[in-house]
């Protein structure tokens, strides 16, 4: 007898789902008994912790453009997923959470880890979150789940009973009044505004003396439409961190990332453009976008929501980012003034021998941004990367180069710690013959990388290229925080909150049959890297490196360096080190390259 449990992997099988993340438990034993009665065509991948299958499950649809698919028991299992699942909501990633629950006849009796689920999820899943309480159900459920997941790019939940699990699947319910009849299939859309929306925006793009381009994330599969219009426009490109390989940064024309953890040439790009071209980006912040009235703006976007969102657009276009430029780009005239262009390659010229003087700096005992500046040149050519939150973010937003065929990502909307470890693993589930580089700083390691680290070492010798390094800025702080707490806050670092406990993460590596690697020298850094990316064991690489070295943002405020000097008088305990570090800093920004 065929039962709902395994109705549910033959359904998510004829969708096209080839893999679950999750973690088991007795609220859904009977699905994952079902992946046991034969060969159901999906692979279950075991997670240490439910947030972790969830984030996998995000990074899955980040790297394969699938659906991603998770699992987890009642209760705290499914209370577990939320944090990946928000990640995902936040990324406008599609993702299916299958959910275990108390037997139906338990419900509403205060039962031993009776949660109300459909009001946990009703926010994060808030396009679609169902329970079923009848097998005839199960199979519309589980289709809607899947074609909404893929139709909003969003979060949907499946919530199953225990004792609904078990009993016998009904694969075609009944012909009959109060039925559903659901079925599997791609849901097409207009992929290309009207001609006369494209008409408005290409007149505004035309009138424009110095175009701006933002791109993100929905503008990953768009880098030839992008180079074109930009090429057309004599426009720059800044990039989002979710668009930070939408475009090659060699390009001599694109400023790099833009915001908190972004460049001075993205700042000058958006302070001075007189037109603004916004493509598959929902970036957050206004004060880093031009100011309202200084510039005229044209927005493209799948999701018709986000429009006129972050900035107020003149003319509004949805549909796909690439499919949309290419049919703007017979619109638009060719601007024969080079002005605006030749001063936008020469603040980028500028700005990469800022960061290569920066990256030399001495400090105690690595400079963190050597530690990505040397990576840089040394990256594969297809490689898969992932980043966590943190100060990593910005030396990964600033001084690494990607080129065209790269891959990367981190938690852009949610901005989680936690992430870059799980989303590595996932990028091998997903594409097992490229390597893949995990960037990640010490309180990030803490919190879920080390116990992600013990998958990994159980499943890397399954992979046509076993190649993935995980690397770990080891620098006893949870620096993002410290600097937040100096710079926007106004106080001193409290050692109680923001000190990391000693951990030895590159021998913990070797305990688990992996590789470690420690560097605390910088004459080794370069030859570290070269040393991982060659491995043919996953390596964890351990970089001791400085906290006192700042990430300083691209336009430091009046205000901010008001709270940054009170923070310092205030008995900040490691003042001296940050005044140095920071002196550094602001003289490779005014003279690269010059001795102090």
């Amino acid at each position: 007898m065929a039962t709902v449990g395994d109705f549910v992997l033959k359904r998510l099988a004829a969708w096209g789902v080839q893999r679950i993340y999750g973690y088991p438990g007795d609220g859904i034993n009977g699905v994952i008994g079902a992946f046991g009665h034969g060969d159901t065509g999906i692979e279950f991948v075991q997670a240490r912790h439910e947030e972790l299958a969830a984030f996998m499950a995000c990074a899955h649809a980040k790297f394969s453009g699938e659906v991603g698919v998770c699992l987890a028991t009642s209760g705290p299992g499914a209370i577990h997923l939320l944090n990946g699942l928000y990640d995902a909501k936040m990324d406008h990633q599609p993702v299916v959470a299958i959910v275990g629950q108390q037997s139906r006849m338990a419900l509403g009796g205060d039962y031993q880890q009776e949660v109300d689920l459909l009001s946990l999820f009703k926010d994060v899943a808030h396009d679609f979150v169902q329970m079923a309480t009848t097998p005839a159900q199960v199979r519309h459920l589980i289709d809607r789940a899947m074609r909404i997941a893929m139709e909003r790019r969003t979060v949907t939940c499946v919530i199953l009973p225990n004792d609904l699990q078990d009993m016998k699947a009904v694969e075609t319910p009944p012909r009959e009044h109060g039925t559903v009849h659901s079925g599997i299939g791609y849901t097409g859309r207009a992929s290309v505004p009207p001609q006369s929306d494209l008409q408005r925006a290409a007149a505004v793009l035309n009138s424009g003396k110095k175009v701006a381009i933002l791109a993100g994330a929905g503008a990953l599969h768009a880098t030839d439409a992008l180079i074109a219009v930009a090429e057309r426009l004599g426009a720059g490109i800044a990039k989002a961190l979710l668009g930070k390989a939408a475009v090659p940064d060699a390009l001599p024309y694109v400023t790099g990332a833009i915001g908190l953890l972004g460049t001075k040439p993205s700042w000058d790009l958006m302070n001075e453009c007189d037109t603004l071209l916004m493509v598959g980006s929902a970036f957050p912040y206004a004060e880093f976008l031009p100011k309202e009235g200084k510039a005229r703006g044209v927005q493209i976007d799948i999701d018709g929501r986000m429009l006129n969102l972050r900035y107020p657009m003149e003319v509004c276009l949805t549909g796909d980012s690439a499919a949309t430029l290419e049919a703007l780009l017979p619109l638009l005239e060719q601007n024969t003034d080079t002005s605006w262009r030749q001063r936008i390659e020469s603040n980028v010229a500028d700005w990469w021998r800022v960061l290569e003087a920066r990256a030399m700096n001495e400090a105690k005992p690595l400079n963190p941004q050597r530690v990505f500046w040397e990576l840089s040149p040394r990256l594969p050519d297809d490689v898969i990367l992932t980043c966590d939150s943190g100060s990593c973010a910005s030396w990964y937003a600033r001084d690494l180069k990607l080129r065209r065929g790269m891959t990367a990502s981190l938690s852009g909307g949610l901005a989680s710690m936690g992430c870059a470890v799980p989303y590595a693993l996932a990028a091998k589930c997903v594409h097992p013959g490229r390597p893949v580089v995990a960037l990640l700083g010490d309180g990030a390691m803490q919190m879920l990388g080390v116990n992600a680290l013990i998958t990994l070492a159980g499943t890397w010798r399954s992979w046509s290229d076993p190649r993935l390094v995980i690397m770990v800025l080891n620098n006893g702080d949870l620096n993002m925080v410290s600097w937040e707490q100096r710079a926007t806050e106004g106080d001193a670092k409290l050692s109680a909150s923001q000190n990391l406990p000693p951990f030895p993460y590159a021998a913990y590596a070797e305990l688990l049959g992996l590789r470690g690697m420690r560097v605390d020298h910088p004459d080794q850094v370069a030859t570290a890297w070269e040393e991982a990316l060659a491995s043919p064991v996953p390596v964890v690489l351990e970089m001791v490196t400085d906290p006192d070295v700042p990430p300083l943002p691209p336009h430091v405020s009046a205000k901010q360096a008001a709270h940054y000097v009170r923070a310092l008088l205030r008995g900040d305990p490691d003042a001296t080190g940050v005044i140095t570090a920071t002196i550094k800093e602001a003289w490779d920004g005014l003279f690269p390259g010059t001795k102090r």
